[in-house]
């Protein structure tokens, strides 16, 4: 005889109020926590950096919009997640936390998060209305873009050098992925 399924009561349930006392860096998800150990790589973080760097740049004369890394998003009580690079416009930052979608949202994989990243944050993310949502794979270098129209993302392109133009809130900018690349 085989071992039972597991259901979902089978295991805890956290939410917000959870979530803030914990230590270290911590995800949730529909109540499910995620650690976000281990540290990034310095080749992830080096990519981090540039890409906040370079939409900080872009968007320096844009009142409106401004360029965060690794922000808590609060979508529900019992979901929280922390886009690697993200871009808010607008007032949608109460206290530490972000409350409304960011316009533009990117994660950069590794072997700990890939799965969520790819799958879970993506359907997230795509149903919360994020405008453009960006993979980026250190491993082969290369970047995939979605943008949102009619609901569901649309992949616009895979990148491994090459400029993207996007409307950031009313600030048009030409974002060149050769930039994050070059000099790994």
């Amino acid at each position: 005889m085989g071992m039972p399924a597991l259901k979902t009561e089978d295991f805890p349930y956290y939410t917000y109020d959870d979530y803030v006392q914990w230590e270290g860096q911590w995800e949730i998800i529909k109540g499910m926590p995620y650690a976000m150990t281990p540290a990034p790589s310095p080749k992830h973080q080096r990519i981090s950096l540039k890409i906040a760097s370079q939409l900080d740049e872009l968007l320096s004369n844009c009142s409106d919009c401004k360029t965060y890394q690794a922000i808590d998003w609060r979508l529900t009580d019992d979901t929280v997640v922390q886009p690697d690079v993200l871009v808010v416009c607008g007032s949608g930052i109460k206290g530490n936390t972000l409350t409304t979608p960011p316009v533009l949202a990117v994660e950069i994989l590794s072997p700990s998060t890939s799965r969520k990243d790819k799958f879970l944050k993506h359907r997230i993310y795509e149903h919360e209305g994020v405008k453009y949502y960006c993979i980026v794979d250190p491993d082969s270098n290369h970047a995939i873009m979605f943008h949102i129209g009619d609901n569901q993302y649309r992949q616009l392109e895979d990148f491994k050098d090459g400029k993207i133009t996007m409307e950031i809130g009313k600030c048009p900018i030409e974002f060149d992925f050769a930039k994050v690349f070059k000099e790994l």
